[in-house]
């Protein structure tokens, strides 16, 4: 049972590292022509980084038709569209500020959940389970989740072949993934 709980407690910290890893570097999209890279916070191009981001202000216009659609985006650039009936504006940088946001989030409740942790395994008495921790885990689970599902929909698939994931897009996957082993594995284990 020890032998478990270190190994659990070393799985957490792991995942605490590479969510920071992920969140902090600017490898998310890695372009196949040329040697450039963007991250959640910068535009980086050979050895230097700039405060914009090529994805949050392009020039890709979407519109959103009330009559039509009520409410469902439609590409007006999409290819073979001549004309677009409707005026176009820029994509927000709302769904950007999101995952930026669900992944910050992500590393506050993992951090919390490895110090509930913590404070558990020292105070709780023996047979109890780590409820407290796990669910606390699970939050970090679902931010992930949010956060990485976000960016895949949005800027993952973008340019077809131009652009490959980065290291810190699949860190963000293992971590989601990681996080859930660990937060199944807190509400079922007692204390002993």
């Amino acid at each position: 049972m020890l032998v478990l709980l270190a190994g659990i407690f070393v799985v957490h910290i792991a995942t605490v590292i590479m969510l920071f890893v992920s969140t902090i570097a600017n490898v998310w999209l890695v372009s196949n022509t040329v040697d450039a890279s963007v991250g959640l916070w910068k535009n980086c191009t050979n050895i230097s980084c700039s405060d914009s981001l090529s994805y949050a202000s392009e020039g890709i216009y979407k519109d959103i038709d009330p009559v039509l659609t009520i409410g469902v985006v439609r590409e007006c650039s999409a290819p073979g569209v001549t004309s677009c009936p409707c005026s176009p504006r820029p994509v927000s940088t709302d769904a950007l500020k999101t995952v930026q946001a669900f992944m910050i989030l992500s590393i506050i409740f993992c951090v919390i959940a490895l110090l509930v942790f913590v404070f558990q395994l020292f105070t709780m008495e023996k047979g109890n389970r780590f409820f407290l921790s796990g669910a606390t885990t699970l939050v970090c689970w679902l931010c992930i989740l949010v956060g990485v599902s976000i960016y895949t929909s949005h800027y993952a698939n973008r340019d077809g072949t131009q652009y490959h994931h980065g290291y810190s897009y699949i860190l963000g996957w293992i971590c989601f993934c990681f996080s859930f082993i660990i937060g199944v594995l807190y509400l079922v284990l007692r204390k002993k």
